[in-house]
């Protein structure tokens, strides 16, 4: 999909690229906390146990959009060896059996599942199990649905670009085509990417 841009996807991967570009500060207080646990800890003797759970927050709440970005900007991990020789509409027909049989049945288990702890932690109001944690437990249970749901609207995106130039037979007849193209099918409609444009 590297040649070729689809405005649709482009504004599901922009609005996924923003979350996890946000989500990506928070590694900055994320360090924050760990030096300021190492001081109390090895400084003072006296680490605290709400700072160390923060910590596993501030990762979480890091990492959980991280997932969505990497599949947004294709640096997800894959086999590029063979996925490099093989003809174009192999590759999509790859990628869109994966994303159909594979991520989107693992994202709905997690998101089924996970929906259900967020709902249980809220209801008992969860809390840590040391008594100086964090309360509200279902607060960092809640990053993995909003996490996953997040990784799903990666993943949608992936399958409408990876099907919209499987369907396509010369994803750069769009361009050649009529002037006159309706809106709605140019935002769906693979456009050859010019020089400057990012993916």
């Amino acid at each position: 999909m590297h040649d070729y841009r689809i405005p649709a996807v482009d504004l599901l991967n922009a609005l996924v690229r923003r979350v996890g570009a946000a989500a990506a500060w928070l590694n900055l207080l994320l360090i924050a906390i760990i030096l300021a646990q190492v001081v109390l800890r090895y400084g003072f003797h006296h680490g605290l146990v709400a700072l160390e759970e923060l910590m596993r927050y501030c990762f979480a709440l890091a990492f959980m959009p991280g997932l969505a970005y990497a599949l947004a900007n294709d640096s997800h991990i894959r086999i590029d060896i063979l996925h490099g020789v093989l003809p174009r509409r192999a590759r999509h027909w790859i990628e869109v059996l994966g994303l159909l049989l594979l991520l989107l049945p693992f994202l709905w288990v997690v998101l089924d599942h996970s929906l259900v702890w967020v709902a249980n932690a809220y209801r008992l109001d969860e809390g840590s199990t040391s008594p100086q944690g964090l309360p509200h437990r279902w607060i960092i249970k809640g990053l993995i649905p909003l996490g996953f749901g997040l990784l799903g609207l990666a993943a949608l995106a992936r399958l409408l670009g990876e099907t919209l130039l499987l369907l396509q037979r010369s994803p750069g007849a769009a361009a050649t085509g009529p002037h006159r193209v309706s809106a709605l099918r140019r935002f769906f409609s693979p456009q050859p990417r010019t020089l400057g444009q990012g993916d």
